[in-house]
């Protein structure tokens, strides 16, 4: 059987030229990356602001398990199988980052006969966007301590300094730091910390600007530091704004390249889902949906925290209302959740099947709040069974929601017609009523407490001491309104990764609480969610290289 990676590199690309064609976008409108990648350019956006919108699918799944689920590959198989069906479509991604590419995870492109391509571009260097986020809030820093070393005008605290320096590497060893050591010239001593580039705030302003004079303004509201009278110093205040955003200045604009089958991608921005919002960029999605029909997009992780975010963030920030959602499973991740060991799982069991299939009812019910219809999709395997399809099957449809088969991995777009089909149908028969699960008048706390008992199940919140005094001051300082976004980990309902299905009967712990001002949201650490994780034992780095006539092998 091919990998990935093999089929990617098998694969007959079209010029991205031709791509831009079938969408009607003419190459002077594009800022070429090579052959099979472009920038989308700003002309081209202000052309086709006044087209009307075609309709907004979002892709989402359960939790995430080692049996793998396929959102991505679902969401590309779905946009291909749209192409199979003579519909005019297009898929929004999110940019791959380099930390899980080396880490456990992965690429992000999709999978078998399903992937956005060039595949080894995307999850490597791609266009440069995270490369220039990386660049912006290290100068960010910079500017920052050279402000301290040079005087201190701002009267800055150096205890209370909250902008951290970023890599986009998984690399547990920068998480606390000390700067500063050696001379006085080398500046003043202090403690430091590193994030991952994707939880960085300039990937969430740049995700969720509507244009550069959007961006300027959210990069000027990021709170750097606070003061010796404990009020907030922003970007702003260091004149830091101009050079951030003219290293961001094409980062902003959207990626466009092609699956294996030809159907235009936006690929663009990619904030992780467990500790940032875990969806791509407003500017992609809505120049997408100004292009074509149908706009298929995914939402990072399980629907508890992709969907969520998309909903209550991205969504309410930017007047997006999706059409309808996909929601994904496996058969054997479900199992999974039902106790089973990941080597058990090619067996039929229809008693763990039932044990575990809670997850994927909760994530039903959590969609159902928001107003917008449901189509499970069952990305499927050659060791299920007739008997556990029909299980499932069955369980969707006694709860008011559509159903379909997906082989998306196996045949491509040909292998996704069941479910698209499915989707049309919803489409047309179906209203979406989309509404958010709380507003903005609540407070912060009655905010965390709605998302976590109403889309995890939790009994109630536990704050520690410290997030108590972080809410009360940022609501001092005039949040409050703000929506939350809550970093959890993605393994569970819960914030403990070992409660797996639907648990019952548990708090959520919130550790810390701060404000990201120029992205317009509240981050809640929960559990012990870190914001620069670390590589496992055996890193795909290790399984990775690339021959003597510069093709690569072990990506995946």
């Amino acid at each position: 059987m091919k990998t990935d990676i093999q089929i990617a590199q098998e694969a007959l690309l079209d010029p991205i030229t031709k791509i831009a064609e079938s969408i009607e976008i003419d190459a002077e409108d594009l800022e070429l990356y090579g052959k099979y990648k472009a920038k989308i350019s700003d002309t081209y956006l202000q052309k086709i602001s006044s087209n009307k919108n075609g309709k907004l699918i979002l892709v989402t799944a359960i939790n995430p398990t080692p049996a793998g689920e396929g959102k991505t590959t679902t969401s590309v198989g779905l946009g291909q199988a749209f192409g199979k069906l003579g519909k005019k479509a297009m898929i929004a991604l999110r940019e791959p980052s380099l930390g899980p590419c080396f880490g456990v995870k992965g690429g992000a492109a999709g999978g078998g006969y399903a992937q956005v391509v060039p595949m080894e571009d995307l999850n490597l260097h791609f266009t440069g966007d995270f490369h220039a986020i990386t660049s912006a809030n290290n100068l960010l820093a910079a500017i920052l301590d050279n402000h301290i070393q040079q005087g201190n005008e701002l009267e800055i605290d150096t205890r209370q300094i909250v902008w951290k320096r970023c890599m986009d590497m998984n690399d547990r060893s920068l998480r606390n730091i000390v700067v500063g050591l050696g001379t006085k010239a080398d500046g003043f001593v202090r403690e430091d910390h590193f994030t991952i580039t994707v939880a960085s705030e300039i990937m969430a302003v740049l995700c969720l600007s509507e244009d550069l004079k959007d961006l300027k303004d959210r990069l000027g509201k990021m709170i750097v530091a606070y003061n010796f009278q404990g009020k907030p110093v922003t970007a702003s205040d260091l004149n830091a704004v101009g050079a951030m955003a003219a290293l961001l200045k094409d980062a902003l604009k959207p990626n466009l390249i092609q699956t294996l089958e030809h159907t235009p991608a936006i690929v663009h921005g990619g904030p992780f889902a467990n500790i940032a919002h875990g969806c791509n960029s407003v500017i992609a999605t809505k120049a997408a949906l100004k292009m074509t029909d149908y706009v298929i997009t995914e939402a990072g992780f399980g629907a508890d925290l992709g969907a969520e975010k998309f909903f209550n963030i991205k969504c309410r920030i930017s007047g997006l209302k999706p059409d309808a959602v996909v929601l994904v499973a496996t058969i054997r991740a479900l199992k999974y959740n039902g106790g089973i060991a990941k080597s058990e799982l090619n067996h039929e069991n229809l008693n763990a099947l039932a044990n575990g299939i809670g997850n994927l009812e909760k994530h039903i019910e959590n969609i159902q709040k928001f107003g917008v219809p449901v189509v499970v999709t069952l990305n499927t395997f050659s060791s299920d069974t007739k008997e556990e399809i029909l299980f499932v099957k069955k369980f969707c449809e006694d709860r008011h929601c559509e159903f379909a088969l997906s082989e998306v991995w196996e045949k491509g777009g040909q292998g996704g017609i069941e479910l698209a089909k499915k989707v049309i149908e919803t489409l047309e028969n179906k209203m979406s009523n989309f509404q958010l699960l709380y507003q903005d008048n609540l407070s912060i706390q009655e905010k965390i407490r709605k998302v976590s008992k109403e889309i995890y199940g939790a009994d109630e919140i536990t704050l520690s001491s410290t997030a108590k005094r972080q809410i009360e001051k940022l609501e001092d300082l005039g949040f409050g309104s703000f929506p939350v976004c809550m970093a959890k980990t993605q393994y569970s309902l819960s914030d403990n990764p070992e409660l797996l299905g639907r648990p019952s009967h548990f708090n959520i712990h919130v550790r810390e609480a701060y404000v990201a001002a120029g992205a317009g949201f509240i981050v809640v650490l929960t559990g012990s969610i870190m914001t620069m994780p670390g590589l496992p034992k055996t890193p795909a780095a290790v399984r990775i290289d690339v021959d003597d006539n510069g093709t690569i092998t072990g990506l995946f």
